[in-house]
């Protein structure tokens, strides 16, 4: 993945659409796919994944924004 400067408001909020479309095509399709084809237990994995995915980018930024200080 690439590094992204975030020097504005504006540049946060490109950075949080471009994050969320990336997480969703990925872990939202695996999840349709597991709630069309799987079971239970499938459903949850891909569940997990995209709950996952959302706290890696949480914390990527706010990584970002600490080693600002």
């Amino acid at each position: 993945m690439e590094t992204t400067t975030i020097g504005s408001r504006a540049d946060f909020a490109q950075w949080a659409i471009e994050r969320a479309s990336a997480i969703i095509v990925e872990q939202g399709g695996n999840l349709a796919l597991a709630a069309r084809e799987g079971g239970d237990d499938k459903v949850a994995d891909a569940a997990n994944a995209l709950g996952q995915a959302i706290v890696e980018a949480m914390l990527e930024v706010f990584d970002g924004l600490m080693a600002e200080d």
